[in-house]
């Protein structure tokens, strides 16, 4: 039996949330800030060596310290922000170009498609995804472009799936029926009617997808798999700064990985309101 809160404590609950997500939300607007405008406002470059200050502590000169070749920290964290950021954004356009259209075509036709999809999808959840963009990148080399793209055909059947079921129930409604005595095709009742009734749900889904995505591509960074030296992407500068953490110098590894740590937390804060509130309006 569910118990009734009393109005005073669901004001209460309600006001809780609304802090955690105005603040993730303000967070997460400062780091597109940065992200727009990082190489503005950083105040040396993010390449630019300098040998007399490796290993500096937090100062005037460098507020978060350096690397280990003397590299600002904040400078390269706020130009990384950018690269850090546009890589999850493309993984997940080009996963949902995929998944949308094989979910919604599966959702469609049914049949044998329908039943290779179920297949493909339970053969991506036992097989380890990271396993599975490790083996692309083995056959088409490493770099940030080949991981966004394997990371993309790895987080597609999900989404198809996700986006088949949704397609079922909307496919189900007594607007379809419609448009088919009106003569309209599949596709175009598809395009006209089914996707655009999607996109709510579908977008919620995506916002809490993407800390996933990202910390998957800061981990293949991490690996090596990813973004490239120079590059300072904040998963790469993960793996830099642990040489430092043998000689007590532990903020070349903390500052970009609390990054990363910090947005994951603040977009699944945000992304699960908004997703409600899609979910509401949709």
């Amino acid at each position: 039996m569910t118990a009734i809160l009393p109005p005073r404590v669901r004001r209460r609950r309600r006001g809780g949330s609304d802090i955690g997500f105005w603040i993730s939300s303000g967070f997460l607007a400062l780091v597109v800030v940065a992200a727009v405008l990082g190489r503005f406002l950083a105040p040396y470059e993010a390449d630019g060596v300098d040998f007399a200050a490796i290993w500096s502590g937090p100062s005037a000169e460098h507020v978060l310290g350096t690397d280990q070749l003397g590299r600002d920290l904040l400078s390269r964290l706020l130009i990384g922000t950018g690269e850090t950021l546009l890589g999850p954004v493309l993984l997940l356009v080009l996963a949902s170009i995929i998944g949308v259209a094989v979910g919604v075509l599966a959702a469609w036709r049914g049949g044998w498609l329908d039943t290779l999809l179920a297949r493909v999808t339970d053969v991506m959840f036992a097989f380890p995804g990271l396993l599975f963009v490790v083996l692309v990148i083995a056959v088409f080399g490493k770099g940030p472009a080949t991981a966004v793209v394997a990371l993309a055909f790895a987080y597609a059947p999900v989404i198809a799936k996700y986006t088949r079921s949704l397609a079922l129930s909307e496919m189900s409604k007594p607007y379809i029926d419609a448009y088919r005595v009106q003569g309209l095709g599949g596709l175009a009742i598809c395009v006209r009617g089914v996707v655009p009734n999607l996109l709510p749900p579908l977008v919620g889904y995506l916002v809490v997808l993407f800390g996933e995505a990202l910390m998957s591509l800061a981990t293949l960074s991490y690996l090596g798999f990813g973004a490239q030296p120079p590059s300072s992407e904040w998963g790469l500068m993960v793996q830099e700064g642990q040489a430092g953490i043998i000689q007590g110098q532990f903020l070349p590894t903390l500052v970009p990985g609390a990054a990363i740590a910090l947005v994951v937390i603040a977009v699944n804060i945000a992304g699960v309101r908004v997703a409600d509130r899609l979910l509401a309006k949709g």
